[in-house]
C-alpha cells in the first residue's frame, strides 16, 4: 500500500507544467488517512465551489468575485485558523480541514486557491516566514491577504510580522527586503512547505515512522535536495532499517564531503555498518 501510495505521488509531483496542487496535498493525507479517497475530496471541493459559482453574477468582475468568496469560504463554511491545538498534524491534512474548517494558514491557502482557481481569482500562494499568505491581483493592484480571515494585509503590519525573522541575520532594514519575500510561491515550493510543518511536528514528537513517510515523499518531490536524502537516512535509522539508512547516508558525503556536519555523519555511519553487519539484514 505504502509504495503504491508513494508511486501515485510520484506521478503527481513529476512536472512543474500542470502540478495539480490540491491533488498533491490531499496525498500528503494518505499517511494518515491510508483509505482516503481523493477523488471523493476533490469531488466535495468542487460541489462547494459550485455552491459559490451559482451566487456570481455573469459579469462579475474580479472585485465582486473576491468578495463574495470571503464571504463565503470565511463567513458561511468558517475556515479559520486552529488556534487551538495549532501543531495537530491533522491541521496540515487537507481532507481533516476540509471537514473540521480549521486548519493552519498554508492549508487554508491551498483550499481558498482551489477555489479562487475555479472561479477565475488570479491568486497566488507566498511562503512569507511564519505565515503563509495569499497574494491576489486585483485591477487597483496587488492585494495580500491573510488565509486564516480574507484579512487584507497592509505594509506596516507585514514589516511588523517579518522583523523578528530577519533581525538577527540581515543588517538591512526589514522593509527593504519585503518586496523579495513577497514573491508567489511555486506549487512545489507550497507542498515542500506542508510537508516540512509535518517533519517538524513528527520530529518534536518523535514519531519516526510518520517521520520517515514524510521524508519518502520530500525525496520524491525534491530529488535534488541532499539534505533530504540525508534527513530520510537519519529516519531509516531511527527505525533500525540500517541498511537503506546507509545508502542515503553514504550518498550525502559523496555530495557533500565537507558538508558541516559530515564529521557527525560520518560517526553515526559507522555504528550504522556495524550494527548492519551484526545484524545481517536491514528489517
Amino acid at each position: 500500500m505504502a509504495t503504491r501510495m508513494l508511486e501515485y505521488f510520484g506521478t503527481l509531483v513529476a512536472e512543474d507544467v500542470g502540478f495539480p496542487l490540491t491533488e498533491a496535498a490531499l496525498a500528503l493525507a494518505q499517511d494518515a488517512y491510508p483509505d482516503l479517497d481523493l477523488q471523493a475530496s476533490l469531488a466535495e471541493i468542487d460541489e462547494l465551489v459550485m455552491r459559490v459559482r451559482k451566487r456570481l453574477p455573469r459579469d462579475a468582475g474580479a472585485v465582486q468575485k473576491l468578495q463574495l468568496l470571503n464571504r463565503f469560504f470565511f463567513g458561511e463554511l468558517g475556515f479559520a485558523c486552529n488556534l487551538n491545538d495549532y501543531y495537530d498534524p491533522d491541521n496540515s491534512h487537507l481532507n481533516a480541514v476540509l471537514h473540521k474548517r480549521r486548519g493552519i494558514p498554508i492549508t487554508l491557502a491551498v483550499l481558498y486557491l482551489e477555489f479562487s482557481e475555479q472561479l477565475g481569482i488570479p491568486a497566488r500562494g507566498v511562503s512569507f516566514p511564519g505565515h503563509f499568505l495569499l497574494r491576489v491581483t486585483t485591477p487597483a493592484g496587488e492585494v495580500m491577504l491573510d488565509p486564516t480571515s480574507g484579512e487584507a494585509m497592509s505594509e506596516a503590519r507585514l514589516v511588523d510580522m517579518l522583523e523578528p525573522y530577519v533581525r538577527e541575520h540581515s543588517g538591512d532594514p526589514v522593509a527593504s527586503i519585503l518586496r523579495a519575500l513577497l514573491t508567489p510561491a511555486t506549487d512545489r515550493e507550497i507542498l515542500a512547505r506542508m510537508l516540512r510543518n509535518l517533519k517538524a511536528i513528527y520530529l518534536q514528537t518523535e514519531r519516526w515512522q510518520r517521520l520517515l513517510a514524510v521524508q519518502q515523499r520530500l525525496v520524491i518531490l525534491l530529488p535534488d535536495s541532499i539534505e533530504e536524502r540525508r534527513d530520510r537516512g537519519l529516519a531509516f535509522a531511527r527505525l533500525d532499517y540500517f541498511r537503506p539508512a546507509v545508502e542515503d547516508l553514504e550518498r550525502y558525503l559523496e555530495v557533500r564531503p565537507d558538508a558541516e556536519d559530515a564529521t557527525v555523519v560520518e560517526s553515526q555511519l559507522d555504528e550504522l555498518r556495524q550494527r548492519t553487519r551484526g545484524d545481517g539484514d536491514d528489517d
